[in-house]
């Protein structure tokens, strides 16, 4: 379990002291007249037409733009397991963040079970109050079915972020990566090292994106994940059996023998013997924080292009490029779901903004950039009406 010493002069503290997200009212409260229209008896009225009609809730509640941000506090940035009150702080940032960039309201919910039934019990009670559900910091293998047996319950989106934002992000790098060394998508070897929540939504997302999949090996903690491996469950079996054509079995080492493509996104580190055998003009994406798998400077003695997900270097590949985004495209179209061809047109919409001014230092957009929000939110949008899941 993390310590600390909380430290009342520095500003973090200073920053976080009462929390960084109120409630403020829409609506003026300044008179009977006021108060009759917000609350009794005025309100009674719009509740009967909801009753009467409960699709009528999206137009006169705050659902049709307010979304669910729920952990149980398992997987917290990379701390673990601290709990649902120590994982409160990044719930509210990830609420602040989704509308400083999408312009998305967003409600901190951390429960205080582990349990996959009660959480998908508590999140379905609590759906008809949002227009959206954001999964956060659930560790794997859970995540996976929570995600899952919300997603079949509810007809509003429901996206776990450290999924298949990363994804999305990781997507819109690689493209402009290969598009920056006129290079094809379906001719990369790549090479993931992770086979969490993380590393299993990257290699679906690379898959869907143009990546041929027979070209991708996958590593855990054990080493190349494949049909040899013996005792393989779930999500890794069917890693197993979407990826690694070439039977390859051994370590990270042998995973990056003449790799085109290295995403970490494991935490463990990799020596850089290994990233010394890849094959030339290499790309690497270190992604765990606050210790990339590879530092910069190391991986860039052997490859072209580098990425992190830190800020304090180039190539930043940050969620905040696609979550807020993707949730204001999805709530515009009152999307019941969110389909792999709404993410792979995220990922596109993040390529395509820098797309005219690639260098090895910039393949994706600062997060700052208030261009992509916007057009993430359009091509999300658009797809969910090409997919069928619009409802508007």
């Amino acid at each position: 379990m993390p310590t600390s010493t909380v430290d009342p002069a520095d500003p973090v503290f200073q920053l976080h002291r009462g929390g960084k997200m109120t409630v403020v009212s829409t609506v003026p409260l300044t008179s009977r007249d006021d108060l009759s229209l917000a609350y009794t008896p005025g309100v009674a009225r719009v509740c009967e037409a909801i009753a009467a009609d409960p699709t009528l809730a999206h137009d006169y509640t705050w659902a049709s733009n307010t979304v669910a941000v729920v952990t149980d506090g398992t997987a917290v940035l990379g701390l673990g397991d601290i709990g649902p009150r120590a994982a409160l702080p990044v719930m509210e940032g990830k609420a602040v963040l989704f509308k400083q960039f999408g312009g998305v309201d967003a409600v901190p919910i951390c429960l205080d079970t582990q349990d996959v039934d009660e959480i998908v019990a508590t999140v379905k009670a609590l759906a008809p109050s949002f227009g959206g559900i954001n999964l956060e910091d659930i560790s794997a293998p859970r995540c996976f079915e929570v995600e899952r047996r919300l997603d079949e319950a509810l007809d509003i989106p429901v996206f776990h972020d450290d999924q298949h934002g990363t994804a999305i992000v990781v997507l819109a790098a690689l493209r402009n990566a290969a598009t920056l060394l006129d290079r094809k998508l379906g001719d990369l070897r790549v090479a993931v090292s992770g086979a969490g929540a993380a590393g299993v939504a990257v290699t679906r997302m690379l898959v869907a994106g143009g990546v041929d999949p027979d070209r991708v090996v996958v590593c855990d903690s054990q080493g190349i994940i494949s049909a040899y491996r013996t005792g393989l469950t779930g999500t890794k079996a069917e890693l197993a059996e979407l990826t690694n054509a070439d039977g390859r079995q051994g370590d990270i080492a042998e995973a990056l023998r003449e790799a085109d493509v290295l995403i970490g996104v494991s935490g463990g580190q990799i020596p850089e013997r290994a990233v010394a055998g890849m094959a030339p003009g290499g790309i690497v994406f270190a992604l765990a924080n606050p210790t990339p798998e590879v530092h910069p400077e190391v991986a860039a003695r052997h490859v072209a292009v580098v990425a992190t997900g830190r800020s304090d270097y180039p190539n930043q590949i940050n969620n905040v490029l696609a979550f807020p985004g993707v949730f204001r495209g999805a709530l515009q179209a009152r999307a019941t779901r969110v389909t792999d061809a709404m993410k792979v047109a995220a990922a596109d919409a993040i390529a395509a903004v820098v797309a005219e001014s690639l260098t090895p230092e910039a393949i994706v957009p600062s997060p700052l950039d208030p261009r992509v929000a916007p057009a993430v939110a359009e091509a999300v949008a658009e797809a969910a009406r090409r997919d069928g899941v619009a409802r508007s």
